[in-house]
């Protein structure tokens, strides 16, 4: 007997959703750009051609190079020029000009620098690099390290910041929220008025007030955690409060009821019975809380409260590029910006999209 392929319910509320998100093209793009970045990310050590901490002294500051496929008016292989440095003896500046006498051609697939660790395996084979001399395809920073390594390593903190400190602030503001909504009272009364107080307080001073509690003597790692905890205990507040609305409305609902009447513990009732009716608002909320925290570790960051070196972010990337000698000498070291504001308005987009396909009011 043949197996039969199970039919889809073309009238079910997810098949529903998907066709609603399907006709949103900002959020299917969206969708995406997250995606790539996220892939990215993963595999930011086989990408990047260089190791995140690597210096070169000879080749401080020094611009994109550009890549070449025609040669003396022939189709070649990718390569580029190496660039000689040289110094305006006036304003001491120091400039690069491509010594066309050197073309380096880039390898795939090609075996260079110090080792790096892709899920507990050891390997230094990088995606694309030269044999001799430097490939920098966004230029160098004042230490002479490849700028596209730091951005493709730093993307691993910038986004899974956001996804971890979602996942924590959004653990904490359900369980508050649901508590306070269903005892109500007194109980009620002390979640609530803490959160007021929280929501009180402007963003900015507070993270900036909790991230100096961190030690300076703390590895990058522990930075990293800290980070993390900082951002999830100011971004449940919000969450809470809209998640004690909900409850309140449904915890008079028939099956709710029913299930008190039987002596279901009350808390198997609240994540049971009532937050799974919250499924959808929670999953929309947390795609559009997500950019909040990206930015808010950029800007700690920048702002030389956040990531610490040896680690990388982009908010600490940008921090090279927060003086007006720098944008104008230096303007591609404002890359890393770009990444934040792209994760961001796709994050926004995404979530928009979300939104508009969990509305079971929407029009197909």
């Amino acid at each position: 007997m043949s197996r039969r392929t199970p039919r889809i319910d073309r009238n079910s509320p997810l098949y529903l959703a998907w066709r609603r998100f399907l006709k949103n093209k900002p959020g299917v793009i969206s969708a995406g750009v997250l995606a790539i970045l996220y892939l990215v990310a993963l595999f930011a050590g086989f990408l990047a051609p260089y190791n995140l901490t690597t210096q070169h002294p000879d080749a401080v500051y020094q611009p994109p190079q550009r890549v070449h496929i025609f040669r003396e008016g022939r189709l070649v292989r990718p390569f580029v020029y190496q660039l000689v440095k040289k110094r305006d003896p006036v304003t001491f500046i120091a400039s690069y000009q491509e010594d066309t006498t050197r073309p380096t051609p880039i390898r795939f697939f090609i075996r260079q620098g110090d080792p790096y660790s892709f899920f507990g395996i050891k390997t230094n084979l990088h995606l694309f690099g030269v044999s001799e001399g430097y490939f920098f395809p966004l230029g160098t920073d004042q230490f002479g390290r490849d700028l596209l390594s730091r951005m493709l390593v730093g993307s691993q903190v910038s986004l899974t910041v956001g996804v971890i400190g979602v996942a924590i602030s959004f653990a904490i503001g359900i369980l508050l929220g649901g508590i306070s909504g269903y005892f109500g009272g007194w109980i009620d009364t002390v979640i609530q008025r803490t959160t007021e107080v929280l929501l009180s307080i402007p963003r900015l001073p507070i993270l900036m007030a909790l991230s100096t509690v961190i030690p300076a003597s703390w590895p990058s790692t522990y930075v990293y955690l800290g980070i993390i905890a900082v951002l999830s205990f100011i971004g449940w507040a919000g969450l809470a409060r809209v998640v004690r609305g909900q409850v309140l409305a449904a915890r008079e609902i028939d099956y709710v009821t029913a299930a008190r009447a039987i002596g279901a513990p009350n808390l198997r009732i609240i994540l049971r019975h009532i937050t799974p009716n919250l499924t959808s608002y929670l999953i929309v909320t947390a795609t559009l809380a997500l950019p909040g925290y990206i930015i808010g570790e950029s800007a700690l960051s920048f702002l030389g409260l956040g990531i610490k070196e040896p680690m990388a972010s982009w908010g600490l990337l940008l921090k090279d590029a927060q003086n007006f000698q720098a944008l104008s000498l230096y303007p591609w070291l404002l890359a890393p910006g770009v990444l934040i504001f792209v994760s961001v308005l796709a994050y926004n987009f995404f979530g928009d999209a979300l939104r508009d396909a969990a509305d079971v009011r929407s029009i197909d």
